[in-house]
């Protein structure tokens, strides 16, 4: 992505706050991003390989670079329970 996002920590993110409405516009979009989440979780799980999550909260666009633990239908779920709402997630790579 060529938006500047800031690198933080996954421990930071329990301290965010997050907006209701969807960082994304394309229902197209979505679904790409529901499928990349899909695979990460799979890395996640088999190989335990970190995945970079750009998302924003409340005060701007950030970057984590993490393994995912586990998906719901509303949140991507990180080590320690730490969860980034879906619907806040830009892209994963």
């Amino acid at each position: 992505m060529k938006e500047i996002f800031e690198l933080i920590e996954k421990e930071q993110i329990a301290s965010l706050l997050f907006p209701g409405q969807d960082v994304l516009d394309e229902l197209e979009e979505r679904i790409k991003r529901k499928v990349d989440l899909e695979r990460s979780l799979t890395l996640g799980n088999l190989e335990h390989t970190k995945i970079k999550i750009y998302f924003e909260d409340n005060t701007g666009r950030k970057l984590v670079d993490t393994t995912v633990w586990g998906l719901t239908d509303n949140g991507v779920i990180l080590k320690q329970g730490v969860v980034i709402p879906i619907h806040r997630i830009y892209k994963c790579i």
